[in-house]
């Protein structure tokens, strides 16, 4: 791999986000960009109250006040901290849109570097959604080429580590960098990427600061490209560059290959669970034997689950920590957890991953008889397909199973827009009474309408 190969990587995606154009885009890519934007800042807003995110907003009062918006806390900083603020708070509830491909959560770096920057620069809403759009691209792609399993297995969160360049794409393209600036950016965000999965010892609080260190880190890299700072172009897949350092898999060619063909926004995956992504086919499959053979949670003798091995390390290994999750992040990552309370309460969101259902002896019991099992044919369409089964052996006897190509949210099985929209009414009745939030969910869906962002309260 040369370094010209690597300039050419970089260099071609910054002239792909320096061209973008709303309205030279696809009308569907239009319409999913506005349904992205809506859904995160609907998370970001139920996420704003969660324990972690009222410790970040607490560091954020000692800095300096700016035109940003800080969600939830009601009050504004510069836009680097209500990045980080933000990005993190949409990341607590495990609620955030996510991809197959490059295993990842885009919007939460993306959105709130972009808003937090075009708040500050009095952007207009087109240039905010185009910067939305650059910066998936390259976030995804950038996931894309990492090879999310062996990041993965090397320690790294893909999306702390590929969020950061789309968070510099995002905010360099507020900013006015033209397509030379936007590639330094890239290299300067290189020696940023960052995230550790770590959390999973624990259950700490660090996978939800990668996420808003990615889009708090990408603000600074573009601010600090358009200031003339340089750096390597060869970032991504130079000799010492992100794909070396941060995988034994890379797969480089996904960095360009077919750019715009389609956009990535287009293959995005809004979440129904408020849990790792890796356990939503097994919850869909508990959810859809529970509803047609009428299952209890007293009828289960026992519960197995068909795993992908590339998800394995966050939701089922080790199985003996998996089935006794210690709070609520532990069961956010844990495959009994999601597959018990799917059966207990028939589903899985918010309230279900909470102190209160984790201490229900019902799922408790579930827990303790629940088996993970690694399926080669599971693994022999991954990433393009993040598949799953669930099968429960019943005390009288019968074995039913049920198996999951496509997951709800996914793109080949959405969540309707009316369905997005109560969701967000659900998300932000928090911080603003449903009339307000139905209000604010209209005018984000008619975004490119609008003459400038709207003010988004609580």
């Amino acid at each position: 791999m040369t370094i010209t190969r690597a300039r050419a990587a970089a260099a071609e995606l910054a002239m792909f986000c320096a061209d973008i154009r709303w309205d030279r885009l696809p009308a569907e890519a239009r319409e999913r960009t506005k349904e992205l934007v809506l859904d995160l800042i609907g998370v970001a807003l139920r996420g704003s109250s969660a324990d972690s995110s009222r410790a970040v907003q607490a560091f954020i009062a000692t800095q300096p006040a700016g035109n940003a918006t800080v969600l939830g806390a009601d009050r504004t900083s510069g836009a680097p901290w209500a990045a980080l603020a933000n990005g993190t708070g949409a990341h607590s509830t495990e609620l955030d849109d996510v991809t197959r491909e490059s295993s990842l959560h885009p919007g939460v770096a993306v959105i709130p570097a972009a808003l937090a920057v075009a708040q500050e620069r009095g952007a207009t809403t087109l240039a905010f959604l185009e910067a939305v759009v650059a910066g998936y691209e390259v976030t995804m792609r950038v996931g894309n080429a990492l090879g999310p399993a062996s990041a993965y297995e090397r320690g790294f969160h893909p999306t702390g580590v590929a969020g950061v360049f789309g968070a510099a794409i995002g905010a360099g393209r507020l900013s006015g960098l033209d397509a030379d600036a936007l590639t330094r950016a890239i290299g300067i965000a290189g020696t940023m990427a960052a995230g550790s999965i770590e959390y999973v010892a624990d259950g700490s609080w660090t996978k939800r600061l990668n996420a808003g260190w990615a889009a708090h880190a990408g603000i600074v890299a573009a601010g600090l490209a358009a200031s003339g700072f340089t750096g390597p172009a060869s970032a991504l897949d130079g000799r010492f560059g992100l794909l070396t350092a941060y995988t034994d898999a890379p797969l480089p060619g996904l960095l360009t290959a077919d750019l715009g063909r389609p956009l990535q926004v287009m293959k995005v995956t809004i979440k129904p669970y408020a849990c790792c992504r890796y356990t939503h086919p097994l919850i869909d499959g508990v959810l859809a034997l529970r509803q047609e053979h009428g299952v209890q949670p007293e009828d289960v003798e026992r519960v197995r689950l068909g795993v992908l091995a590339g998800g394995a390390l966050l939701i089922a290994d080790p199985i003996e920590r998996k089935r006794e999750p210690a709070n609520v992040v532990d069961a956010q990552f844990s495959a009994p957890f999601g597959a018990a309370v799917a059966l207990v309460f028939g589903k899985a969101g918010l309230a279900e991953h909470s102190d209160v259902a984790l201490a229900d002896p019902r799922v408790r019991a579930l827990m303790s008889r629940t088996d993970c099992v690694r399926d080669p044919a599971l693994d022999a369409t991954y990433p393009a397909k993040w598949e799953g089964w669930a099968e429960l052996v019943l005390r009288d006897g019968r074995t039913v199973r049920k198996d999951i190509e496509f997951a709800l949210g996914e793109p080949e099985n959405p969540v309707s827009r009316e369905a997005l929209v109560e969701r967000f009414v659900e998300l932000a009745g928090t911080r603003m009474d449903p009339v307000a939030a139905r209000s604010l969910a209209a005018r984000l869906l008619r975004l490119d309408e609008e003459r400038a962002l709207p003010h988004i309260a609580g």
